[in-house]
């Protein structure tokens, strides 16, 4: 449809009038000047802030009017019922609700975004009367949709509505829109739990729908979907784990349903994951047996290489297992059952294949290790003992595994890989690593004997024919314990540096593991000293800063990355944990450390820091030297842990001096590193997202690939710091978008992960939320130009996993913004025709959770961008 003239001035002249209103959207959707669009698009939000809003919005409805009218009316109602219920009085409200229903019950065949919406202004509605007016919403909801022969004499124009089916599914949207609008909704504390309560009352009528659909022969799979959304919906207000028992079991039946699996598995994980589930300790024990009865079909997809279907399991099986470690081990009398899950969980990490190119499931699991470890721990020394008798050899068994799962492919397969599956499993190797130094703490000195013995058998045994990867992955096990544990008090390490020029050494990969595991060894002789009585003076002798003056200037350069880096290694030597080679003859002691005492390490850091400072004030600007200095700071940080505590407010003002005067890769690396590693918040993130801070240069992608890396795993572990009023949420924003705009790989992966995290806080965080209002057809538009041909083709995927986390986070903004963009001739590219757009738009929508069929529809969709001979980067 061809927009109609400009009706005699720009939309900040116009009139409130429903055809003032109308041109105004035709003029937002269809006007090509970007400055119109503009004009238009601030005039509309101050009509929907008027008071003539409530009269208009019912035009726009108007079943003559374009879907995209409809929608903008639809959000009218939204906005004025959500931030302007004031302005109704009391016996206007029936006669509104009513409306409503009607509308509803009009546009239950589509469009889907115009339905939705009314759905989400009627839930608003709800919220807003509920209990007072409206005692029993959910009951009134269903007798609403109940199919009714027409009235002759009734002008609705609901005729198209009696299809049952359609029924069903336009009250499963309403039932799954009101408790997403109560959890989005910014409520007093108060009316909150009133609320809450009132909801939870409404369970005892949604429970039984759902479980009647579910179980019904006549429900499509389409209406099953639906159920087990609303479901997950409904779970996340707290509702009791034992009353939602039995639409759990069809949750796990739907579960063989190809149709039906990723929306169980969202539904299961969300009703599991709760940690309110733990008071329930009988219904919690029910859903053992259902877990552990997907084991068959968990091996069935591994051996098939059904990677969707092994990966949904697992996270089912994580769930249970991680969320409710502590209360599963106390259950004495089901302790088998419990192993039993563990053993379901140790399979998932040894689960066949090379990660990330022929599974992704394993590194579901590696906290589970953890966590189960930790809460073994906690317990008291008479208990705890009867866990590790049972645990500790599954712990053992998990050594294997991960060492297993660290081996290199073969050298002709890995040269196939590409490089950012390469860099996927380096980082797995890097979790592998943390994970058996961990362990270490479980197992001690048994682990190493274990692994020293497998090495011999492998390098002196000449009936063993090991390949290469055997040798490796003993060595990393070794390497990973030695880095940051003292392994010097162990009788094994003599006998390992007697074993290390047995190894015949056939690849690059083999000699830079011997490299970095003689690196550690060495490292831990020099630290520890190895001459007891001399050790035991030194540590009862007061820290003395070694007096560094060095001259500042250009030709002393090296020799101040030097003196950088010797302080570095002096923090791993004073680590107070690393004395048990101080006694003499007493392998598993360790010398009693007064309460009182501080770290050596911080003490010395804290005494040097000025001249850290000083160093840097000179030489800011360059590279290497804040690299170096960085790297004093993250050999702290992995040496002290939780003891780095006390200065980590020095460190975060540092950073933001480094990153605002001269962006680098390696001051982000190092802030992400204490976020990862000690999870405080004193680290200040706001003076890395300032103004003058988000510098992206297109010569430097590492720095904005390590700034969105940094974002993204802040966002996923700690959110709450950016509720901060000083953070610029916009310009974070804006980074991200530049950022996307990167031809590296890496750098796009990161960007991608940090809209991910991003996209998922919209609803919880205001700012995030206004930001995405405001500027995120500015990120559909660039995501969309980076599919249709401005970026490698190789980098559809990551795209394509922005496009899915709009669209299931915000498929209504989605679809305008869709429809804003791809309405402009030529964009994103000449050769698309009209009905192509449309259908691209269709399916994306349509898909919310299949990640695999996202990638499919986007990458389809850069085909018709790029040509059959392929054109730009198409070719890459």
């Amino acid at each position: 449809m061809e927009p109609p003239g400009n009706p005699g001035g720009t939309a900040v002249e116009l009139e409130l009038t429903v055809e003032n209103v109308e041109s105004a959207l035709y003029q937002l959707y269809f006007d090509p000047d970007m400055e119109h669009k503009n004009v238009a698009q601030k005039w509309l939000t101050q009509a929907q802030a008027s008071a003539q809003a409530w009269h208009f919005c019912w035009a726009l409805l108007s079943p003559d009017k374009i879907p995209e009218v409809q929608f903008f009316g639809a959000s009218t109602l939204h906005t004025k019922i959500s931030r302007h219920w004031s302005d109704l009085a009391a016996e206007q409200h029936e006669s509104l609700r009513t409306q409503l229903l009607s509308h509803i019950l009009q546009f239950s065949s589509g469009p889907k975004m115009v339905l939705t919406r009314l759905c989400v202004a009627l839930a608003s509605l709800a919220l807003n009367v509920i209990p007072q007016a409206w005692s029993q919403p959910v009951a009134d909801m269903v007798r609403a949709f109940q199919p009714h022969k027409p009235d002759p004499e009734d002008g609705s124009g609901a005729k198209a509505s009696q299809d049952p089916h359609t029924h069903c599914l336009t009250l499963l949207e309403l039932l799954t829109v009101l408790p997403e609008e109560f959890q989005s909704s910014r409520l007093a504390q108060a009316r909150r739990g009133q609320l809450r309560e009132a909801l939870a009352g409404e369970w005892a009528v949604v429970c039984p729908l759902l479980r009647q659909l579910m179980q019904s022969q006549d429900s499509s799979s389409q209406v099953k979907e639906k159920v087990l959304k609303c479901l997950s919906s409904w779970v996340a207000l707290d509702v009791p784990l034992g009353e939602i028992q039995e639409l759990l079991q069809d949750c796990f039946t739907a579960l063989s349903d190809p149709e039906l699996f990723d929306a169980a598995v969202e539904t299961v994980v969300n009703a599991i994951s709760q940690p309110d589930c733990q008071r329930y300790i009988n219904a919690l024990l029910s859903l053992m047996p259902l877990v552990l009865g997907l084991y068959d079909q968990l091996k069935t997809a591994a051996h098939d290489g059904d990677m969707e279907t092994s990966h949904g399991i697992c996270r089912i099986a994580v769930a249970l297992g991680e969320t409710h470690s502590r209360v599963l081990l106390e259950q004495v009398d089901h302790w088998q059952e419990y192993l039993a899950l563990v053993n379901m969980i140790l399979f998932c990490t040894g689960i066949p294949g090379h990660y990330p190119v022929n599974e992704t499931t394993s590194s579901l699991t590696l906290t589970f290790w953890y966590t189960l470890q930790d809460d073994i721990l906690s317990f008291e020394e008479e208990k705890q003992s009867v866990y590790l008798q049972v645990y500790r050899p599954v712990y053992f068994q998990l050594v294997d595994v991960l060492l297993h799962k660290s081996h290199y492919p073969s050298q002709e397969e890995y040269a196939s890989w590409s490089s950012d599956d390469k860099e996927q499993f380096r980082i797995y190797r890097v979790d592998i690593s943390d994970t058996l130094m961990y362990v270490y703490e479980m197992l001690g000195a048994e682990l190493l004997s274990n692994l020293y013995e497998r090495l011999g058998r492998l390098l002196m045994d000449p009936q063993q024919s090991a390949v290469w990867q055997d040798t490796e992955a003993l060595l990393f096990g070794f390497q990973s314990i030695a880095e940051t544990i003292d392994v010097n008090y162990s009788d094994v390490i003599p006998g390992l540096i007697g074993l290390i020029p047995r190894i015949n050494i056939s690849n690059i990969l083999l000699a830079d593991t011997v490299m970095y595991t003689i690196e550690a060894i060495i490292n831990d002789y020099s630290q520890s000293g190895k001459n007891c009585k001399s050790c035991k003076a030194e540590f009862n002798k007061p820290i003395h800063v070694p007096s560094l003056s060095p001259q500042l200037n250009p030709t002393n350069k090296q020799s101040i990355i030097h003196i950088v880096g010797m302080l570095a290694s002096l923090f791993t030597t004073l680590d107070i944990n690393r004395q048990a080679d101080c006694l003499e003859g007493a392998a598993s002691s360790r010398l009693p450390v007064p309460q009182s005492t501080q770290n050596p390490v911080v003490v010395v850091l804290q005494q040097v820091f000025t001249l850290i400072q000083t160093i840097l004030s000179k030489w800011l600007h360059d590279s290497e030297v804040v690299e170096a200095v960085c790297g004093v700071f993250d050999k702290s940080v992995r040496t002290l842990l939780h003891d780095f505590g006390p200065m980590v407010p020095q460190l975060g003002e540092m950073l933001g001096e480094i990153y605002s005067a001269f962006p680098q890769a390696s001051a982000l690396d190092l802030a992400r590193q204490v976020h990862l590693r000690i999870h405080r918040p004193e680290l200040n993130i706001t003076s890395l997202t300032s103004e003058a801070s988000l510098k992206c240069p297109r010569d430097h992608p590492d720095i904005a690939e390590s700034f969105m890396d940094l974002h993204a795993q802040i966002l996923k572990r700690k959110p709450d710091l950016y509720l901060s009023e000083q953070l610029d949420v916009k310009a974070l924003f804006y980074c991200g978008i530049l950022s996307l705009k990167f031809p590296e790989t890496p750098t796009v992966k990161a960007a991608s992960q940090f809209f991910t995290e991003f996209l998922s806080r919209c609803k919880d965080m205001p700012s995030f939320g206004d930001v995405l209002q405001r500027d995120g057809k500015l990120l559909t538009e660039t995501v969309l130009q980076a599919v249709g041909g401005e970026s490698p083709s190789s980098l559809t995927e990551h795209f394509s996993e922005v496009l899915l986390n709009l669209s299931r986070h915000c498929p209504a903004l989605l679809s305008q913004w869709l429809k804003e963009t791809l309405q402009t001739p030529g964009f994103p590219c000449a050769q698309l025709t009209a009905e192509q757009k449309h259908t691209f738009s269709q399916q994306l929508l349509r898909e919310q959770t299949n990640k695999r069929r996202v990638k499919e529809i986007v990458k389809e969709f850069a085909l018709l961008c790029r040509g059959p001979q392929g054109s730009g980067y198409s070719d890459y």
